[in-house]
C-alpha cells in the first residue's frame, strides 16, 4: 500500500494548539446536549480507540492487515469473563484486556511482522478467521453463536452506578479515550514513531542504516493489540455482551473504511472517520436496514476522488488558513 508522507505529517509539527480541545469540547457538548444519543455516541468512541489502533500500524507502520477485529473481540471477551468470574470491578478488567490483547499482538506479531505486502495480508486474515472459528466452537466459555451474556459492571469507582441511559457508560468511555489518544500522540510524535513512519516509507533503507525494523512493527502491534483490546474491553463493558461480531471480518473491513475516510496516518483520523461512517450508518440504516452500505460506499468514494488523503486534509489546509488571520 503506498503512503506517502503526508503534509503536516512531520515528526515536528504535531504542536498542541486550541483546537486539539475541539473534540473534547464536542465530546462533552453530547452529553449535555444529546441525552437520547448517547448509546450511539458511546458506540463512536470505542471505534475512534479501534480505529486508532489499526491507524498506528497501517497508517504509521505501514502494516496491513484484514484481521484487526481479533484484538478487538479478544480484549472483549476477556473483560466479559473477567467480569462475570473475577471481578465486576470496571477498571481492573480494562487492564486485564489489554494485557491479553497486547500479548497476543506480541506473540502473533513475531510471526507476523516477518511478512510482507500479500502474505501478510492473508495471514492476518487467516489468524482474525481463526481466533473467530475458536471462540464459536468455545462455547462452554463464550457462548458461542448465543454471545457471552449475564455480565454484570459494578459501579465506576464504587460511585457511578451503570445507567441505562449510558450517561455513566459515556463519560468512561470518553475518559479512557482522552487517556488513550495522549498515548497514541506520545507515541507518533516520539523517535520511536518518527521511526515507524520510516519503515512505512522505505522498510529496506531503515534496514541498511541498521535500524531494528521487526522490533520496532512488533512492538507498535504488541501496543495496538492494547489499544484495541481497550476498546473491546469498553463494549463489553458498556453494552454487557459479547457476540461473535467482534471478532468478524466485517468488523475488520468497518475498522479499515474508518480509517481510509479520516485519513491513513493523520493524527485525528480516527475521530472523523469513526464519526462520518457510524453517523451515516445510522441515518442510513433508519431510512433502508437493507441497503445501508450503499451509503457508505458512496461517501467512501467521494473522499477518495475529493482529495488524495480524504476528507481530513481539506478541513487541515482550511483551518490553517483561517487561524492565519
Amino acid at each position: 500500500m503506498n503512503t506517502s508522507v503526508l503534509p503536516g505529517d512531520s515528526f515536528n509539527q504535531h504542536h498542541w494548539s486550541i483546537w486539539d480541545a475541539l473534540p473534547w469540547v464536542l465530546g462533552l457538548a453530547v452529553f449535555y446536549l444529546f441525552d437520547g444519543y448517547l448509546a450511539l455516541g458511546t458506540i463512536v468512541i470505542i471505534m475512534i480507540i479501534a480505529c486508532m489502533s489499526l491507524n498506528l500500524v497501517l497508517g504509521y507502520g505501514g502494516v496491513e492487515t484484514l484481521g484487526h477485529a481479533a484484538f478487538f473481540g479478544i480484549g472483549a471477551y476477556v473483560a466479559g469473563l473477567w467480569a462475570i468470574h473475577v471481578t465486576p470491578e470496571p477498571i481492573t478488567g480494562l487492564f486485564a484486556a489489554a494485557a491479553v490483547s497486547a500479548l497476543f499482538g506480541l506473540l502473533s506479531g513475531y510471526f507476523l511482522m516477518r511478512m510482507r505486502s500479500l502474505t501478510l495480508l492473508m495471514l492476518t486474515l487467516a489468524v482474525g478467521m481463526a481466533v473467530y472459528e475458536f471462540a464459536n466452537k468455545w462455547s462452554s466459555v463464550t457462548g458461542g453463536d448465543d454471545g457471552l451474556s449475564g455480565i454484570s459492571v459494578a459501579p465506576l469507582f464504587g460511585v457511578f452506578e451503570f445507567d441505562l441511559v449510558g450517561r455513566t457508560g459515556y463519560l468512561y468511555a470518553l475518559g479512557v479515550l482522552f487517556i488513550v489518544f495522549l498515548l497514541f500522540r506520545a507515541v507518533v510524535c516520539s523517535p520511536f514513531g518518527l521511526a515507524l513512519r520510516g519503515v512505512r516509507e522505505n522498510i529496506w533503507r531503515m534496514k541498511l542504516i541498521g535500524s531494528p525494523v521487526t522490533l520496532r512493527l512488533v512492538t507498535a502491534y504488541t501496543l495496538a493489540g492494547a489499544i484495541a483490546g481497550l476498546g473491546g474491553a469498553l463494549y463489553a463493558q458498556t453494552i454487557q455482551v459479547v457476540g461473535l461480531d467482534s471478532l468478524s471480518f466485517e468488523l475488520s473491513g468497518n475498522l479499515l473504511i474508518m480509517v481510509v475516510l479520516g485519513g491513513v496516518g493523520r493524527l485525528y483520523g480516527p475521530f472523523v472517520g469513526a464519526i462520518i461512517f457510524l453517523l451515516v450508518q445510522d441515518r442510513a440504516a433508519a431510512f433502508s436496514p437493507q441497503h445501508w452500505m450503499f451509503a457508505i460506499g458512496i461517501v467512501l468514494i467521494l473522499s477518495v476522488k475529493l482529495s488524495e488523503n480524504t476528507l481530513i486534509q481539506k478541513a487541515g489546509h482550511g483551518l490553517k488558513k483561517w487561524t492565519m488571520w
